[in-house]
């Protein structure tokens, strides 16, 4: 028996009807990075059966109009260029007043989530009809990677007893597997990004969610689809101004909150910011939504965007232990955690006094966390690197879900313990609670899963 068998037996009682099962839809701006990042794919079908291929996934609109500029799409084979404008329901053409706003009137894709209960056909202030894209629940769900529900699950489960009667090996096999797979889904996102712009574009926004650890991984996507590499590595010495200013940091009133020593860093971006501000500066309903509260200083999101903007100077060096041909961790792990920033490496946040001892601008488990969740599997998938390799990687740093995890498995984190400090084994046992608990909704009852882990081998 494998995985994937176990996997075949998964209850999914809603999903044979995808009006219960379908999520609900984040919020829009969150559809329009998805949509950006080559989530849902190139290849489509349109409502009224037609082929679609984005050929070009254009740029994102700083001012008003469509959402995206300088696409190019291929209808049928047929090539045309212009926006895409992108809305949770396809009512909401009509609701926004996009039929009557010159401003779309060069729109050639409409995309929306949820479908309106009657016909109604998408046109322009000058009457041409514009084509219409609905993605679909299964689509969704799969781009945001959710399960049907996500819950505090945090009591042992009915697989702890038939766990504990599996040899060590078996279940060691078993973690082996499960790992696998969520390496295969992990690398098979980050060559979705990859393809909708290149690999730079990918790893600079996997690096990005990975700094945003804590509640602004979504943020940070945002912000670099906003702020692209090929910008930054075009103008170096704007660089920091651009990516602080984009993420809306470069407010007149933090300048008034500042101690004197961030007066003196903030004139120096303020010198760079106000030339180039109309390029880049997002309007408020465009402008990511940062967590600010409840945050570990470490994890301030003034600090993560600093520690982005000190890599782009050693953009060439990180993505050859990036993208190497023999891929390894330590000095991928060794060359984030030297990364030195005059300013960041001594202060947590804008308003922050001056530290006293120095303050890792990119922490050395940070650095291991963006290897498992993006580098490693991309190794692994291309044969740089081996599960074998992956296997020796300890890591010390948990998390809630992980312990929910460990609990629900196997009945409490002491009997868990040998099954959580190694890399694969956390990726594994996450991807254990994603395809299973997750996937029920019976308080664990019905759930498949402790009677086919009696059969494993």
């Amino acid at each position: 028996m494998n995985y994937e068998f176990l996997l075949q037996s998964v209850w999914h009682p809603p999903l044979a009807f995808e009006d219960v099962a379908a999520p609900k839809p984040p919020p829009e701006l969150e559809l329009q990075a998805l949509w950006f990042s080559g989530a849902f794919g190139r290849e489509f079908r349109l409502k009224d059966g037609r082929s679609l291929r984005i050929t070009q996934f254009g740029e994102w609109n700083h001012g008003a109009g469509p959402d995206f500029a300088h696409a190019a799409i291929e209808i049928d084979n047929t090539p045309f260029t212009g926006d895409i404008e992108i809305d949770t329901r396809t009512s909401d053409w009509e609701a926004h007043g996009h039929s009557t706003n010159p401003a779309f009137s060069n729109t050639i894709l409409h995309v929306a989530f949820e479908p309106n209960q009657r016909e109604m056909f998408v046109r322009t202030s000058n009457h041409r009809q514009v084509p219409e894209l609905l993605i679909s629940p299964t689509q969704l769900s799969e781009a945001l990677r959710l399960p049907s529900r996500e819950t505090a699950i945090s009591i042992p489960g009915r697989c702890t007893q038939p766990l504990k009667k599996i040899p060590k090996i078996a279940v060691e096999r078993l973690l082996r597997e499960a790992a696998t797979r969520r390496s295969s889904q992990k690398a098979a996102r980050f060559l979705r990004i990859a393809d909708a712009h290149n690999l730079d574009a990918a790893l600079f926004q996997a690096t990005a969610e990975t700094l945003g650890y804590g509640g602004n991984s979504f943020p940070m996507r945002l912000l670099v689809q906003r702020a692209p590499l090929h910008i930054l590595l075009k103008n170096p010495a704007e660089a920091e101004a651009i990516l602080l200013g984009t993420a809306g940091f470069l407010d007149p009133k933090l300048h008034l909150l500042a101690p004197d020593d961030t007066r003196e860093y903030l004139l120096d971006l303020w010198e760079t910011w106000w030339k180039i501000r109309p390029n880049h500066e997002l309007s408020v309903n465009q402008s990511p939504r940062w967590k600010t509260h409840g945050q570990r200083p470490a994890n301030h999101p003034h600090r993560r965007v600093g520690g982005l903007s000190a890599l782009i100077k050693h953009w060439p060096t990180y993505r050859k232990l990036a993208f190497a041909a023999s891929f390894s961790t330590k000095p991928l792990v060794d060359f984030l955690h030297s990364l030195r920033h005059d300013f960041w490496s001594h202060h947590h946040t804008l308003t922050s006094a001056r530290s006293q001892t120095a303050i890792s601008v990119f922490g050395k488990n940070l650095a291991l966390e963006l290897a498992a969740n993006h580098l490693i599997p991309l190794a692994i998938h291309e044969n740089r690197f081996t599960f074998k390799d992956y296997y020796k990687l300890r890591h010390a740093s948990t998390n809630q879900k992980l312990k929910r995890t460990a609990i629900r498995l196997f009945g409490d984190e002491k009997t868990a313990a040998p099954f959580t400090r190694r890399l694969s084994h956390q990726q594994a046992l996450l991807q254990l609670y994603h395809d299973f608990c997750l996937e029920d909704f019976t308080a664990c009852e019905k759930c498949p899963f402790p009677e086919q882990l009696a059969q494993w081998r």
